[in-house]
């Protein structure tokens, strides 16, 4: 693909909207597990926990297209870093700084392994899922 892209066909996801936040992807070292740096976001570094489930959103600039779209687990953490159990070692090479990127690589929480309360008997408590995403927008 050549030439710009319109902002409006990948519109950047705003990381201020979701609990807990989406972060820019600083770097991605490919292997049997990946592992991800993230930049704080709004000066908050990484709220990722084990178990937290996480999706790619990788503009086609920064390569490893192969990572985009895909929805996997958090399984292990280290400040801004984290592994997620995915097997790289044959995806395209990440590129932390493309000369054309108008959209940011970003990861973004979707929720986690179901772990809240649920309706066990016939009061209604709702349902809660810590580290599930509140998108305000």
């Amino acid at each position: 693909m050549t030439g710009p892209i319109a902002p409006q066909n990948n519109p950047p996801i705003e990381p201020q909207y979701y609990k807990p936040l989406s972060y820019t992807i600083a770097n991605i070292v490919s292997g049997l597990t990946t592992t991800v740096t993230v930049t704080p976001s709004f000066g908050v570094s990484n709220t990722y926990v084990v178990g937290q489930t996480i999706r790619f959103v990788i503009p086609l600039v920064f390569g490893m297209r192969q990572l985009n779209g895909l929805q996997t687990i958090v399984t292990q953490v280290l400040g801004n870093t984290f592994v997620v159990p995915i097997d790289s070692r044959y995806f395209d090479s990440y590129i932390p700084s493309p000369p054309y990127a108008p959209t940011p690589a970003q990861v973004v929480a979707v929720g986690d392994i179901n772990s809240g309360l649920t309706n066990v008997d016939p009061k209604n408590v709702g349902t809660v899922i810590p580290g599930s995403f509140v998108n305000v927008s």
